[in-house]
């Protein structure tokens, strides 16, 4: 089939989480299994810096914004075997930065448009039109609105995955007028309006043929009003057409055996390396180079959602136990400085890297015997799967793609690939950290089959693209 993925961001072009991991790695799959895959991006200044020596130039045309005439340039590339578009424009996107401007309705609603525009330009009319969070939501209802005029497009189906439903794009009705050309017809019969506010999302729930979700429990959670984010009532009159797929990883760049980040390498079958890569992380950071106390490893945003108040509530507590914490991230200033404060006042058991750094992270992966990813709410989720990868054990709250990547240990049998509680506090945290830390101490025997079966699953991008394929036939 003719596939074109329209998206905000994509790896290795630009990335700021887990929306660009899947745009590098979802089409590259599908081009595998035969599918003839396109994808469209913004051109930013850092694709420009990275690969403006790479890009070929294939024209420009014009765009309307409203009132204005913007200039559409267009670049090519083929990377991994996926045809690659990026739209430049550099008053848009030469801003040093993805996302966070106070314009950003006005340049992803150049981006959309110019995007639609693309398919004629360039003679690929896509069979499947796939979009994803609200950046590139406007575009089913585009399609089929201000674009309906155009023969070639009437026979396109659309796909709108949700990665985060907390971002919807939420913007004055005027913007139907002001940049998108058009009337307000459409805001004031419902078909775009939810509350007094013009919300891309809820274009995109309603226009979409059919609305993907990055996990089969997440696609459940936000039909009810703790996750739903205003949209439950919405998602749950459209759940004829919402569907949870699991995410992957790009399992040759997260590969333990291969990883160029690593001191060591190692396999299921011969832990050695994990062990050296272990010793070698305690000198690098100044732990003691104890081999046989638990490290846990926290690789994350330091943000509310991912769970990091909890955390601090019980990091006294945790941090008597006999154990080192390594922490990993940026994000709140508030959590940033408490957990910089637990690494000076307990400097032989913790160190808090308040920065951004992918080798240290999978080093940290490499090293840790558990890892601690107590979300209050996650979409999918890449880190738990990351961390199995390596044979570090997820320490998990039960939500989202936590909930269906993660089997929690099972005392009876002694399956599973982590640990998991349901209830998000700090009794529970800590409970469950103790339960891992037991099973650590005193039964090395299911410690090491559990990360054994930790790193046969299998979260390739092969396996989790057969779902998208197959809602592609279908439809």
């Amino acid at each position: 089939m003719r596939i074109l993925v329209a998206a905000a961001e994509g790896a290795p072009f630009s990335k700021t989480g887990g929306l660009g991991d899947v745009i590098g790695a979802l089409p590259k799959s599908l081009v595998k299994k035969g599918h003839d895959v396109r994808v469209v991006l913004p051109y930013y200044d850092s694709v420009e810096t990275k690969f403006g020596k790479q890009v070929e130039d294939l024209g420009s045309y014009e765009v309307s914004v409203g009132w204005r005439r913007q200039y559409v340039g267009v670049k090519y590339l083929v990377w991994d075997g996926v045809p690659t578009y990026f739209i430049d424009n550099q008053y848009y996107f030469f801003r040093g930065h993805v996302y966070g401007d106070l314009d950003d309705g006005e340049r992803f609603a150049f981006f959309q448009q110019a995007a639609l525009e693309l398919m004629e330009k360039i003679d690929f009319i896509p069979e499947i039109l796939h979009v994803h969070d609200y950046h590139t939501a406007m575009m089913p209802f585009l399609l089929r609105t201000k674009y309906a005029w155009i023969e070639a497009y009437r026979g396109i189906k659309t796909v709108l995955t949700i990665h985060n439903l907390e971002f919807q794009g939420q913007f004055d009705p005027q913007m139907l007028s002001e940049l998108f050309g058009m009337g307000l017809e459409d805001f004031w019969n419902g078909s775009v309006r939810w509350g007094q506010d013009l919300n891309w999302m809820k274009a995109g729930i309603t226009y979409a043929d059919r609305v993907t979700t990055v996990s089969p429990s997440y696609s459940q959670e936000i039909q009810t009003p703790e996750f739903g984010c205003g949209l439950d009532p919405l998602l749950r009159h459209e759940n004829w057409k919402l569907f949870g797929f699991v995410n992957g990883i790009d399992t040759d760049l997260y590969n333990p055996e291969t990883d160029p980040h690593l001191s060591h390498h190692f396999t299921a079958y011969d832990l050695g390396g994990k062990a050296a890569n272990k010793a070698a992380l305690q000198a690098r950071l100044g732990l003691p180079q104890r081999p046989e106390v638990p490290l846990i490893g926290m690789v994350s945003r330091l943000t509310y959602q991912k769970g990091f108040d909890v955390v601090v509530e019980e990091l006294h507590q945790i941090l008597q136990r006999d154990v080192q914490v390594v922490v990993l991230g940026t994000g709140d200033p508030r959590f940033e400085q408490v957990f910089s404060w637990f690494g000076q006042h307990y400097p032989e058991k913790m160190v808090a890297a308040m920065t951004f750094d992918p080798a240290l992270a999978q080093e940290i992966y490499a090293a840790s015997d558990m890892f601690l990813m107590p979300s209050r709410f996650e979409p999918c989720g890449l880190s738990q799967m990351m961390a199995m990868r390596y044979g570090s054990l997820p320490i998990v709250h039960e939500v989202g793609g936590l909930r269906d990547t993660v089997q929690a240990y099972n005392p009876v049998n002694g399956s599973g690939t982590g640990f998991s509680f349901n209830n998000l506090s700090g009794y529970w945290l800590t409970w469950t950290i103790d339960q891992a830390i037991y099973l650590y101490w005193n039964q090395k025997d299911v410690w090491y089959n559990l990360m054994q079966e930790a790193m046969h699953r299998d979260f390739s991008w092969d396996a989790a693209s057969h779902p998208y394929s197959d809602l592609y036939n279908w439809m």
